[in-house]
């Protein structure tokens, strides 16, 4: 017999370190589905498509902290700004600034991690070190009071190589560090570390993640 969604949920919040946060990854999944794992304790749901969220957060208890874990369009900042907790992958400085201009809109302060571009493969979004350094190094983000940015996110390789993933999630760990200190050291709200998935989450436990984004290993195969 298969587990339930629920029997999934507690086999992986008790695995996790007190001091790793779970976001349920429910995109592509119905409400019931979220319905099931909220039943059993998880309020914290990962979603990438607004036009899904759109359906969803109506039918859904309003104390669920819904993160944007996708790729985000800027024009679609206006349409999630009234509700989403967090946005979890900002890849650039025009993002920021809209998602800053629609929070205002909305009378709202949105939390932000900015995303990393670590890995090696192309298909993967988001900033390179050295451009994460100029954006923070040029200070813009300062003036915008209504996004609170509480830290990093990345995608390590698709790979097996155990020793490939931890290297990347240790990088994007110092490369928090160095940060934390140069530009955030006054602000207590930037401290997640947000890596690792269902295939990898135990090494990411490891490398100093404070979130984790699992959704196949609660939910199952995505139904299309």
């Amino acid at each position: 017999m298969s587990m339930s969604i629920g029997q999934n949920l507690r086999q992986i919040q008790s695995s996790l370190p007190e001091d790793v946060g779970l976001v349920a990854v429910s995109k592509f999944h119905p409400a019931t589905d979220i319905m099931e794992a909220y039943a059993a304790g998880q309020h914290i749901f990962g979603e990438s498509h607004e036009q899904e969220l759109r359906v969803k957060v109506p039918v859904l208890p309003k104390d669920i902290q819904w993160h944007f874990i996708g790729h985000l369009q800027t024009n679609k900042v206006k349409y999630i700004a009234p509700y989403i907790y967090m946005i979890e992958a900002v890849d650039s400085l025009k993002l920021l600034k809209e998602i800053n201009k629609q929070a205002t809109r909305c009378g709202r302060v949105i939390k932000v991690l900015l995303e990393l571009h670590i890995a090696e493969e192309t298909t993967k979004y988001g900033f390179s070190l050295d451009d994460c350094r100029a954006l923070l190094a040029d200070g813009e983000w300062r003036a915008l009071k209504n996004v609170d940015i509480c830290g990093l996110m990345m995608m390590a390789s698709l790979t097996d190589n155990e020793e490939q993933i931890r290297h990347e999630m240790l990088v994007a760990a110092n490369f928090f560090d160095e940060v934390k200190t140069r530009y955030f050291a006054e602000y207590p709200s930037f401290c997640e570390r947000s890596w690792g998935m269902s295939d990898d989450y135990k090494i990411a436990c490891q490398c100093r993640s404070t979130l984790v984004r699992i959704g196949t290993a609660i939910f199952g195969q995505r139904v299309y």
